[in-house]
């Protein structure tokens, strides 16, 4: 049983940062990846970034290439992921998830554990 927790969103201005969390608890062999996904009201769930948790090798949506910074700390089992020079268009509840597998690919399909999301509005 592998149960993930997210927290740090929040309300910011475009332009600003926040630095999201996701705590797993449970078995944590440490032969898998997990990425972070994001939803908008009325949006289908897309890929923002995942890492590899042994070898630290990550992946980033174009979108969010140079802005974001996924990492995570394997003796905390915390997964986070840096948001910086955010924009409106970031808004949407973002879930922290875990695959099995230890490539960090963007298939959400390849994810089996998902948090139950932390709220970040970036206000124009």
């Amino acid at each position: 049983q592998v149960q993930l927790q997210e927290s740090g969103g929040g309300l910011v201005q475009a332009g600003g940062s926040l630095q999201l969390s996701c705590a797993a608890s449970g078995r944590a062999f440490g032969t898998f990846a997990m990425g972070w996904f994001r939803q908008a009201p009325g949006r289908e769930r897309e890929f923002v970034a995942a890492i590899s948790w042994l070898s630290g090798s990550t992946s980033y949506a174009d979108s969010v290439k140079g802005r974001f910074t996924i990492s995570r700390d394997s003796a905390k089992n915390a997964l986070y992921l840096q948001m910086n020079s955010l924009e409106p268009e970031d808004s949407a509840v973002y879930y922290c998830a875990r695959k099995r597998n230890p490539w960090p690919t963007k298939d959400l399909g390849e994810y089996n554990y998902w948090g139950q999301g932390t709220q970040v509005t970036v206000s124009s």
